[in-house]
């Protein structure tokens, strides 16, 4: 293999065309080749389902494809997913919560000029298929399970995974660091208030619109988000294309990752940040109303006449 690379931004199929589920999951020794920093305050969550305990550097096991590649989770919130492959280092975003949801998706990639015909790009390279399956996890033991929508598994995460550093591939592997702070970005989200109905997977689905997006303001059909059923979702804020993943669950529960975008400049409604900012999503009659880890508001949509 040469010294050459190249690095490929990358967002979901149909991303950029577009702008121009429920499941869950006994240690809480800091994971995976993580180094804890500090021990957060005792709280009500499920050992089972700690989404800090996510945060390491693991070895894939019992997976259809990608067996002994090299996963990586830190509490970085733009590059926080870490994939070395054969084919380089996949870059991406993931986020989970206590009630065992995970979702992740790619924004990017550095590629080897690796002959091999899974190593040219593609939709597989960009995000692995049992990476766009897994929507829940679950901790066993020193292990991670992630499961796909129906709980059935996907993958098995082994500790003690220690990255080959690549001189001519970026970014480097690092050690993730778990703090307070860590622990408290990954709490339990404020519940879903009383007036609000929670919004399940089904009523999800489909092309949504900002309340307040005023007619006429926008030269190509304005903002929206389109949340599909294969936990993909799309959109623009008025002028530049969005999207990435998302996932849906009990209690209003709601995830999702955004990944590049354009930058064209206009009076934009970001309906992109509302979904990745948003922990819970609920229904005021017929508005869906996202919110975010505290409990405020970061958008309210309603369905595309």
């Amino acid at each position: 293999m040469s010294g050459r690379r190249y690095l490929i931004a990358v967002a979901a199929v149909g991303i950029l065309l577009a702008g121009c589920s429920e499941r869950v999951g006994l240690d809480t020794a800091a994971p995976g080749g993580s180094q804890a920093a500090a021990s957060g305050p005792a709280s009500a969550v499920s050992p089972q389902t700690d989404p800090v305990a996510l945060i390491g550097t693991w070895k894939l096991a019992e997976v259809a494809e990608g067996a002994g590649d090299i996963l990586q989770l830190t509490p970085d919130k733009h590059d926080g997913l870490l994939l070395f492959d054969s084919c380089g280092v996949m870059m991406g975003t993931w986020r989970a919560n206590v009630d065992g949801l995970f979702v992740a998706g790619a924004s990017g990639r550095s590629v080897s000029d690796n002959d091999s015909r899974k190593c040219r790009p593609g939709s597989e390279i960009m995000t692995p298929a049992w990476l766009r399956r897994a929507s829940a996890f679950r901790v066993e033991g020193n292990s991670r399970v992630l499961l796909d929508d129906q709980g059935g598994h996907v993958a098995r995460l082994l500790p003690g995974a220690k990255p080959t550093p690549r001189p001519n591939l970026l970014p480097s592997p690092s050690v993730p660091v778990v703090t307070d702070e860590v622990r408290r970005a990954f709490a339990p989200a404020a519940a879903l208030p009383a007036a609000l109905t929670p919004a399940r997977r089904d009523a999800l689905l489909g092309r949504w619109v900002p309340v307040d997006a005023r007619p006429g303001r926008f030269r190509s059909g304005g903002p929206y988000v389109e949340l599909l059923d294969d936990g993909t979702w799309r959109g623009s804020d008025g002028c530049n294309g969005d999207g990435g993943r998302w996932v849906a669950g009990p209690a209003g529960d709601f995830l999702a990752t955004s990944g590049p975008t354009t930058a064209m400049g206009c009076a934009n409604v970001l309906v992109g940040v509302w979904l990745s900012k948003a922990w819970r999503a609920g229904l005021d009659g017929e508005v869906l109303v996202l919110l975010d880890a505290q409990g405020g508001e970061t958008g309210r949509l309603q369905r595309d006449s």
